[in-house]
């Protein structure tokens, strides 16, 4: 009922304008030339005028209508402060919005042609010219600064206690890896990617940091309240790890390694009780065009606490004793995600689907 109310709204405006026209018109019959056209543009000053008020009422309906809805909640150390600098980047533009918007609109209406008024030419104001132009720039390089503070802390160096997962994009689907007890990642080489004999990221078996390295598809889990540091790679084209609860996101490069970091503040858990959406995911979305799949290039991103991932962990099937596993195929377990779904690796032509990725 609203929304049909302001349809109306606006149309009657629009008659009332074009009614004004068609008044106008047979004044300057009337009255002559010249004075038309000083009863137009004094009617056109006040329709600058209104103009002006419904616009500004616009603008706080539309603020109240979306108050809280533009953003999702921040779910991270670095979310907030991004959010932060997003509300001082918007009170500054609000406030010069305002300021040369009021300004334009007035002085259309204060300085109209009106008999006994003469327009001036100015053809410029150095002056006046550079000292808006300093400010402008001086404003813009505080903002620049501000941001380029937030990027170099998200992608220099994490915290020695934070944890480390290589995210691996491919069309279509994202894999992550785990460095295991150890804490190291082991060796990769392109030349060893091999579905077919569980080695979707081409570990190389001989370096021992690789046997206890944990592989899964489709769910990232992190802990909260502990620092992560993502090693983003492509197999393919060019993918984009975005995640906008974390107000993050970085390119998956084909050849070139990635890197960033940040804290995440909210379990999952936590989420689905504020939201109050029983279905609440964080989701890891591909956010650069990548092919015909692109749409399907999704992961859920599970944040719990420290000791829910270690049962995961300690749950789950190093990638190294699942592609050993083929030596003996029945030696291989089922393994279990602490989300209750069985994961398993993508089927392939040569072997059994094992149980190694999340769906």
């Amino acid at each position: 009922m609203t929304d049909l109310l302001i349809v109306i709204t606006v149309v009657l405006i629009l008659v009332i304008i074009i009614q004004i026209s068609k008044a106008s018109e047979y004044v300057s019959v009337l009255k002559g030339k010249e004075k038309s056209v000083q009863q137009s543009d004094k009617v056109n000053a006040w329709l600058l005028i209104l103009f002006l008020i419904f616009g500004l009422i616009g603008i706080y309906i539309c603020q109240e209508l979306l108050k809280g809805k533009l953003l999702p909640v921040a779910a991270s150390v670095q979310g907030a402060a991004i959010d932060h600098m997003i509300i001082v980047t918007g009170i500054i533009t609000a406030f010069v919005f305002f300021v040369t918007q009021i300004l334009l609109f007035y002085f259309g209406f204060r300085y109209h042609n009106k008999p006994g008024r003469k327009a001036k030419y100015l053809p410029d104001n150095d002056p006046l010219e550079i000292t808006w132009t300093a400010i402008t720039a001086l404003v813009m390089l505080v903002l620049t600064i501000f941001g380029l503070k937030e990027w170099f802390e998200i992608t220099g160096p994490a915290p020695k206690n934070a944890m480390v997962v290589e995210v691996t994009g491919k069309q279509f689907a994202w894999l992550f890896r785990y460095p295991g007890k150890d804490g190291v990642l082991g060796r990769k080489d392109y030349k060893l990617i091999d579905p077919a004999k569980d080695n979707p990221l081409g570990q190389d078996w001989s370096d021992q940091a690789n046997d206890d390295d944990v592989v899964s598809s489709g769910v990232m889990h992190l802990v909260v309240d502990r620092p992560v540091r993502l090693i983003i790679n492509s197999q393919d084209v060019i993918h984009d790890v975005g995640m906008p609860y974390f107000r993050l996101k970085m390119d998956a490069m084909p050849g070139i390694p990635t890197t960033l970091w940040f804290t995440p503040t909210i379990t999952t858990a936590q989420m689905i009780k504020k939201t109050g959406d029983p279905d609440f995911v964080y989701e890891l979305a591909c956010d650069q065009l990548c092919g015909q799949g692109h749409f399907t290039m999704r992961a859920t991103i599970i944040v719990e606490t420290q000791q829910q991932f270690n049962q995961w962990e300690a749950s789950q099937e190093s990638q190294y004793k699942i592609a050993m596993a083929d030596l003996n195929p029945a030696s291989t377990p089922d393994v279990k995600d602490t989300i209750g779904t069985k994961t398993s690796l993508p089927p392939s032509d040569s072997t059994k689907a094992k149980v190694a990725f999340a769906k």
